[in-house]
């Protein structure tokens, strides 16, 4: 009964429209929304508008730092869940429970990539340079300052992990992570969005 009334609850929270008023712009920056069927995470160019992300997550710290990285693709979740569960079938039930019942401290994901390209999976979106600006700021509002920072093996050779500010809970879930950043950015999204398809809905799949 408890799940399904929160289930209920997300969809109605994420079919409420925030920034409504939102278009894309032709002479914009694009981004994609990725996702893994489970996870959203923000994809963007590892160099535009003035901003090096290659600086703020130096490729040094991937396991394979020597590719040319194009874009960077962020995203923020449960710690034990980002570290302990390299795959999903590892996902246990009793953490499950424990995350649910008492949260748990937030980490940052950060995946470097070559050339994604637009998908069912990477929907792109092209946003004015004052929008990009903001989500910039929204996507950092939880990194503590490079001293303070501590990085963590990802699950491949172009992703890392980085200690971050927040805590996990049932209403701040990793999607709905995502979707606050998209709202303070000003892009078009739900008004609570905890589930991977409460912030893909908004967003259009690519012409095929």
């Amino acid at each position: 009964m408890a799940l399904g009334a929160y289930f209920l609850l997300g969809w109605i929270g994420s079919s409420f429209p925030v920034n409504r008023d939102f278009r894309e712009t032709d002479d914009g920056v694009e981004i994609l929304i990725a996702t893994n069927g489970v996870h959203n995470s923000v994809v963007m160019p590892a160099r535009t508008e003035g901003l090096d992300w290659h600086r703020v997550f130096p490729p040094s710290d991937l396991g394979n730092p020597y590719r040319p990285y194009t874009h960077v693709g962020i995203s923020w979740g449960q710690r034990e869940v980002f570290l302990d569960t390299p795959t999903w079938a590892d996902l246990s039930p009793l953490l499950v429970l424990r995350v649910a019942v008492v949260g748990g401290e937030g980490l940052m994901h950060v995946e470097h990539w070559v050339n994604p390209q637009p998908s069912e999976h990477y929907r792109p979106l092209r946003i004015s340079r004052a929008q990009y600006r903001r989500l910039v700021r929204a996507l950092l509002r939880d990194l503590p300052p490079p001293e303070q920072r501590r990085s963590y093996p990802g699950y491949g050779a172009q992703d890392v992990f980085y200690g971050a500010r927040g805590t996990y809970t049932l209403y701040l879930t990793c999607n709905e992570w995502v979707g606050e950043s998209l709202r303070r950015a000003g892009i078009l999204t739900g008004a609570w969005t905890p589930f991977e398809s409460s912030v893909m809905k908004w967003v259009p799949p690519p012409e095929q």
